[in-house]
């Protein structure tokens, strides 16, 4: 967190309530589990102090079933700050469990979403499993970069290789 800025969570990114409820349908019956990510709410284009909520994580190993879902933390990469966790309920009940609740401890916030899915089938939890606000904000998501290559730079590179260098994405390499 940098100098000045507000760690007050503002609420999540309807793109990213929409994918939560799809992952949790098509997860269905078993449990969905993943963590929450946030952003600055000043990149999103808000002119306000704190953050939204605008990624998943979901961890590598995940195991669920229709009764629960367990999360191999040691799979979890150092690197990942966290504001809070996310998981479904297949039974609809949007309350948490006394499971729930002993898994509650880092982040500000949890969300526990149920069948069947819908706009409304969702609630906010703090640490404590007491129910809390957490608006839904309509802002662009940014896209993930971590791939973000186009099918021209694709096509140079491979030019380059059968010898038509033309300076391409991965030309350094040679």
């Amino acid at each position: 967190m940098g100098l000045f800025q507000s760690d007050e969570l503002l609420g999540i990114a309807e793109e990213t309530l929409e994918f939560v409820m799809r992952a949790s349908e098509q997860t269905h019956p078993n449990e969905y589990m993943g963590f929450l990510r946030a952003e600055d709410a000043a990149t999103l284009g808000l002119d306000r102090s704190g953050r939204v909520i605008t990624d998943v994580l979901v961890i590598p190993g995940t195991e669920s079933s229709p009764n629960s879902a367990s999360v191999k933390t040691i799979m979890q990469p150092n690197s990942v700050q966290t504001v809070g966790s996310v998981h479904s309920h297949p039974n609809g009940v949007l309350h948490p469990s006394d499971a729930d609740l002993m898994t509650f401890g880092k982040g500000q916030v949890h969300i526990i979403v149920g069948a069947p899915y819908g706009r409304d089938d969702w609630r906010a939890f703090d640490n404590n499993g007491d129910p809390t606000t957490l608006d839904v904000l309509d802002v662009d998501v940014p896209d993930e970069e971590f791939f973000d290559i186009t099918q021209a730079e694709i096509d140079a590179e491979l030019n380059a290789e059968n010898g038509e260098d033309d300076g391409g994405l991965f030309s350094w390499l040679r």
